[in-house]
């Protein structure tokens, strides 16, 4: 083979890995900035002001944060779970009540950023939820993966609820899919906030 050639086709996998390993890095530092950006809106918002919105052009907003001590995760929880929302942090599904009120909540996020931590729970783990009215403990109950194309997640149960949900597999190199990783817990604690 010519020189010349080999050396281009060395130069171009060299700028494609670049590119590959730049792009990953962007999602995540993304998800990062965009955690402090969100915080100082939950800061606004604690203060009085409603719906603060962390950018200017954001169509979403912190109602909640998410902490889970044993692993050291203290995160903004934003309102909607699309996936244009989820880039910057878990979002909360509306059809689900708001974090730490009665009733079932739902929290989404990526397998891959805000929500990777979730294969590191175990039963019996402690989850804190900081609403704008009262600070939730919830205790992890239960684990799985379903299929989302058989299984509905129900929103009518008596006790209240928080629910963590994410794509599997984790590490997976194709996004979508049909399954996701399921965490139940339910509320053992409710101390309000002054």
């Amino acid at each position: 083979m010519n020189t010349k050639i080999f050396n281009w086709i060395i130069g171009l996998l060299c700028v494609i890995s670049v590119w590959q390993l730049a792009s990953a890095g962007y999602i995540h530092a993304k998800a990062e900035l965009a955690q402090h950006l969100v915080e100082q809106a939950w800061q606004k918002t604690k203060q009085g002001d409603k719906k603060v919105k962390p950018w200017p052009w954001a169509d979403t907003y912190p109602v909640a944060r998410l902490r889970v001590p044993k692993l050291g995760v203290d995160q903004m929880v934003l309102s909607g779970a699309s996936g244009r929302t989820m880039a910057f942090g878990p979002g909360w599904m509306k059809a689900s009540v708001l974090p730490g009120e009665n009733g079932v909540s739902v929290l989404s996020g990526h397998r891959d950023t805000h929500f990777e931590f979730l294969k590191d729970l175990q039963v019996g783990d402690l989850i804190e939820i900081e609403s704008l009215d009262n600070h939730s403990m919830y205790k992890v109950t239960h684990m799985g993966v379903v299929d989302s194309r058989d299984h509905q997640l129900t929103l009518d149960a008596q006790n209240p609820m928080l629910v963590l949900v994410t794509c599997y597999p984790f590490g997976g190199i194709s996004t979508g899919g049909p399954l996701r990783y399921v965490i139940s817990t339910e509320k053992i604690q409710n101390f309000v906030h002054f």
